[in-house]
């Protein structure tokens, strides 16, 4: 994609301070990587958690930026390069990066949703869902985003203003009518949202999580909040009456609210009629249908994918059809199976309201004579408050409990098992095994046929992250390995 435009274009779409050496340069990309930085480049000094991109301005305009936007302007500003100050460069980009793309999400049905859990499944059901019923889509998830059916490796669950708006702008020039994503707090704080056009929005549920960014749970809350805050006065808010946050999401939104429930009378309703391994039987809106899905939480998600469906003009009985033929989000709930009966559960539960959630609905499912073997851990540079929380959920309903390493980053494994282990009772009984092959092996060769192991925290990912190297690791492999030598 070839576009230009001048920086005085740019620079009218968000409040400036100053601006110095504007002569109507000619912008042909938007950047806040100074390695990305090529001739006819924006550069965006932006402040991050590592580092802080005024740092870099020399560097970008060594590269050929032609403009800078910045919070502080630099000593020294080059000849012919456009300077300009701005009170926040991260909504400055967003700003500028919807203009320059020509404003993409107005051309787009774009859907955002946010919450703790359920956000992946949600949009990338509601993506499925309307490409089943022959329209174009675009997705932006935590797993994958996706341009009517082409994939791109997904970077971040939200990615940068930049980035969204060059992809939406794919998005709209291929004919998609509709865009769903998700929107993580970070990305709701950072401003990478703003200047999108949102149609409608979803809350599915809100549980301690990215403490450590936020550093209460009340600011969580209120990350979750802003962008449902920001919705326009035509766009739609579809929140769980079920959870206590629901209402307080959308007190002072602008946007016209409905609810869903599997509990109350609202405007969308659902009740788990009868519950499978190999799925569900729903009531929804009066209408029975079997799903391939499981799980209370799966119900919750298909019934904000119904709604949102019915919001945005969908026909209901057409919606309901293709519901019942979707299938599982990869590494949500994904079933492997031995020959001998054992089945293992591999799922993205990284919250301790997650890991309860998925061990409840396997309890819903299991008999009597089953084991639930279950195997977690928590990541290294994260919330450290929910370590123990989710030891304590393994131990209290398990069988057996392991734990074992997630994705370490720059912490000792051992260290993070200490901080999980900390808060059980003494004579609790559980194995502490860091090495993950190994941990999954041990979970197998302690099954009996016909037992449930659930394997928790990563799901999808096919990686296991030490220190800043990503090495290849999939908890689906290491399960079939073991299981093969069950034979």
């Amino acid at each position: 994609m070839n576009y230009m435009k001048r920086i005085d274009n740019l620079i009218g779409s968000t409040p400036v301070a100053v601006v110095c050496n504007a002569a109507g340069q000619v912008v042909r990309s938007l950047t806040c990587d100074s390695r990305e930085v090529s001739a006819g480049s924006c550069f965006f000094a932006v402040t991050g958690t590592a580092a802080d991109g005024h740092r870099f301005i020399p560097q970008a305009v060594a590269a050929g930026a032609v403009a800078v936007v910045c919070q502080q302007l630099p000593e020294t500003l080059a000849e012919g390069v456009c300077y300009v100050a701005v009170a926040d460069t991260h909504a400055a980009m967003a700003d500028m990066a919807a203009a320059f793309y020509g404003y993409p999400s107005r051309e787009l049905k774009l859907v955002g949703i946010t919450g703790t859990n359920g956000k992946t499944t949600t949009v990338t059901l509601l993506y499925d869902l309307v490409r089943a019923l022959g329209y174009k889509a675009g997705l932006v998830s935590t797993v994958v985003y996706k341009i009517d059916g082409r994939e791109i490796e997904a970077t971040h669950t939200t990615p940068d203003p930049i980035r969204l708006n060059a992809m939406m702008r794919e998005m709209a020039d291929a004919g998609c009518e509709f865009c769903f994503m998700e929107c993580s707090s970070h990305a709701i704080v950072q401003e990478r949202t703003r200047g999108l056009d949102f149609a409608g929005g979803i809350f599915s549920n809100i549980t301690h999580d990215h403490l450590d960014y936020h550093k209460t749970f009340a600011e969580y809350i209120r990350a979750k909040k802003l962008f449902f805050d920001g919705l326009p006065k035509g766009a739609f808010v579809l929140t769980n009456a079920d959870d206590r946050n629901g209402r307080v999401m959308v007190q002072n939104t602008a946007a016209a609210v409905s609810t869903y429930s599997l509990r109350a009378m609202v405007d969308f309703r659902c009740k788990i009629v009868e519950m499978h391994l190999d799925g569900m039987l729903l009531r929804i809106d009066g209408q029975e249908l079997w799903v391939g899905l499981l799980g209370r939480f799966n119900a919750y998600n298909l019934l904000a994918v119904y709604g949102a469906a019915v919001l945005l003009g969908l026909d209901r009985s057409e919606v309901l059809r293709v519901l019942s033929v979707l299938h599982a989000v990869s590494g949500r709930f994904e079933k492997v199976r031995a020959a001998n009966g054992t089945t293992a559960i591999v799922d993205y539960a990284h919250t301790p309201d997650a890991l309860e959630n998925v061990i409840q609905t396997i309890g819903e499912i299991r008999t009597p004579g089953q084991q639930l073997i279950v195997v977690c851990g928590c990541g290294g540079d994260r919330d450290r408050t929910k370590r123990p929380e989710m030891a304590q959920i393994a131990v209290k309903y398990a069988s057996t409990a392991i734990f074992t390493s997630d994705n370490p980053r720059h912490e000792s494994p051992e260290a993070i098992l200490d901080d999980m282990v900390a808060g059980l009772d003494p004579g609790v009984r559980y194995l502490r095994i860091a090495d993950r092959a190994e941990a999954i092996r041990t979970a197998v060769m302690l099954s009996r046929p016909g037992d449930i192991l659930l394997i928790a925290g990563k799901g999808h990912e096919t990686y296991q992250i030490v220190g800043d190297v990503k090495h290849h690791f999939d908890d689906r492999e290491e399960v079939r390995k073991s299981f093969e030598l069950l034979n």
